[in-house]
């Protein structure tokens, strides 16, 4: 019998296939995002510390915007920012087995613009 998985059962399948090929260094850190129905979060992770360097995210006080395309905005803005005071220029990208596309999207872009290599 054939079940039908539930969407986020099969994004972390997904997101568990992606993570086998992307994995965070000192030198090249992970960014990570999360997409949940409010609020939008992104992480910059040493993964072989196991380690959080930076995070933001559309819940705090700073991100007046929300969940939606222009609160992801300034979460890839705040993140980027953050990173880059710490010294984190080159970053790699885990999408967290969204598509590439929307919320997702926008934050990435906006990642880059403020200076963030991927």
């Amino acid at each position: 019998m054939i079940t039908k998985l539930s969407r986020n059962i099969h994004r972390v399948r997904i997101h568990n296939r992606i993570r086998q090929r992307v994995a965070g260094s000192p030198e090249r850190p992970r960014l990570a995002v999360y997409r949940s129905l409010k609020h939008i979060y992104a992480q910059v992770i040493d993964d072989r510390q196991g380690h959080t360097l930076v995070a933001a995210s559309s819940a705090e006080k700073s991100a007046q915007a929300g969940g939606n395309i222009a609160g992801a905005k300034q979460v890839g803005r705040i993140v980027a920012e953050r990173a880059l005071e710490k010294g984190i220029k080159k970053v790699v990208f885990d999408r967290g087995g969204y598509q590439y596309h929307g919320r997702l999207k926008a934050l990435a872009d906006a990642a880059r613009q403020a200076g963030l290599e991927f």
